[in-house]
């Protein structure tokens, strides 16, 4: 009841804070492994290293997928069986995520290293790349189910109401990685096999941290007799987890995409291939860190509005949708001025001294972040309609940007313009979005008013 208060009356702008946060600096930290790697590739091994930790980030946005797939789906089960005091539900659904977790992880690494080669062909890795490339995937996919793990179980025991404990586990990895990045590319001149194992050793500690909390659940118990997952339980997991899988999975075809076609297209300029498929890898490590900003933002909007639509409190609704896409426009807008004008110094941070670099990451970022001060906006109308049940809509948003507009538009612009088109591509498809989006949700706050429900 004080929760149920406490969500109809205290202030949108301190709800949408309190929610959105502690999503932001998970997701934050998360993405620290990557950018720290980036960061000491770049300054100990150079243009090759970063471009070889770009071809191999297709793992990680996969992994994610799966994880995503798994433990939203599992969270939303557990948050509906919980509702309505089905606890053995609950325990049955909890159980055999677990098990799905681990066995996909597992599963994931040994077919990813039975076929790399190729996978890392089909990820874009040059000829000159190839070989960095492949060291840095064959150790970086040992971590990758522990990762999985810590992915996750954010959401678990989020709904298990202890989001602070996934915050540790996620800074205990990002601190060891910090650590031990230097040390072995720098003291013990391990080059890109040193920086996977940084990072590896991070991912299991944060992922066995993660595992350790199975037996401290408050609203769930592990039990045996549900290890292995049945059929029914298995798909209405996988069934509340899709739109997260496919809206990440379009993330890594983008990614696959775009890094194919910085080397074909970079093979044609004065810069090549691993110049430009290593400052796209580096927008995209920063890119990610924007984008962990609207995941927090839009995050947070769903308990607010889903409690109050089911309240029937739609000035509620109303008020809270405004108001989180105003705040995802100035933080668009921070960041769309931060690609405009700080290229250089960004670029210094991870390669120095190598002015044909400078010059493409520049250019770069500019033209990839053209009209990134629309991006976060989609985003919170897709949350909106997520969280008052109209998920067909929500999904519509989600992958229209890369599935419908970015990866089309890159393939035909790069046919006729090279580089520049296909980097053309992200704000086409960024306005394209924006209008998609505004259209759907004009239109139902239009019936929303005709209804006087606003």
């Amino acid at each position: 009841m004080a929760n149920s208060n406490y969500l109809a009356t205290e202030k949108i702008s301190r709800l949408l804070f309190k929610f959105s946060v502690p999503t932001f600096l998970t997701l934050l930290v998360n993405q620290l492994y990557n950018l720290i790697d980036q960061i000491f590739i770049g300054q100990g091994i150079g243009i090759v290293g970063i471009a070889a930790a770009n071809v191999a980030f297709p793992f990680f946005t996969i992994c994610s997928a799966l994880a995503l797939w798994i433990g939203d789906g599992c969270s939303a089960n557990i948050s509906l069986f919980s509702g309505k005091g089905e606890h053995e539900n609950a325990d049955k659904v909890f159980t055999a995520a677990v098990s799905l977790l681990l066995g996909t992880g597992f599963a994931f690494v040994f077919i990813s290293q039975l076929f790399l080669q190729p996978l890392v062909l089909l990820f874009g890795a040059s000829p000159t790349a190839l070989e960095a490339a492949m060291a840095y995937s064959r150790i970086i996919l040992l971590g990758l189910p522990f990762m999985m793990c810590s992915i996750a179980f954010t959401a678990i025991i989020r709904a298990d109401g202890n989001p602070q404990y996934m915050m540790r586990c996620m800074i205990l990895g990002a601190v060891i990685n910090l650590f031990l990045d230097p040390l072995f590319i720098f003291v013990f001149k391990l080059g890109v096999e040193g920086a996977a194992a940084a990072t590896v050793i991070g991912q299991v500690a944060s992922g066995t941290l993660s595992l350790m909390y199975i037996p401290k659940f408050k609203t769930v118990q592990w039990k045996k007799e549900y290890a292995l997952p049945r059929f029914n339980v298995s798909k209405q997991i996988l069934a509340f987890g899709f739109p997260s899988l496919m809206t990440q999975l379009c993330a890594t075809l983008t990614q696959i995409v775009m890094n194919n076609l910085m080397r074909s297209c970079g093979a044609l300029t004065d810069y090549g291939s691993d110049i430009a498929i290593s400052s796209y890898g580096i927008m995209m490590k920063l890119y990610q860190i924007a984008h962990s900003m609207f995941v927090g933002v839009s995050s947070g909007t769903q308990p607010i509005n889903g409690f109050n639509y089911g309240a029937k409190l739609y000035k509620r609704v109303y008020t809270t949708y405004k108001t989180a896409a105003c705040v995802s426009i100035v933080i668009s807008a921070v960041w769309f001025l931060l690609f405009r004008f700080c290229g250089n110094p960004i670029a210094a941070c991870f390669i120095s001294g190598d002015p044909l670099f400078h010059e493409f990451a520049v250019h770069c970022f500019k033209v990839y972040m053209l009209a990134f001060f629309l991006y976060g906006m989609p985003m919170v109308t897709a949350s909106f309609f997520q969280a008052v049940g109209m998920p067909r809509k929500a999904l519509l948003i989600t992958v229209s940007r890369q599935l419908f507009f970015l990866i089309p538009f890159a393939l035909m612009l790069s046919h006729f313009y090279g580089m520049d088109g296909a980097l053309a591509a992200a704000p086409v498809a960024d306005i394209l979005t924006f209008i998609v989006s505004l259209a759907i949700i004009f239109t139902e706050f239009s019936h929303w008013k005709k209804a006087n429900l606003i």
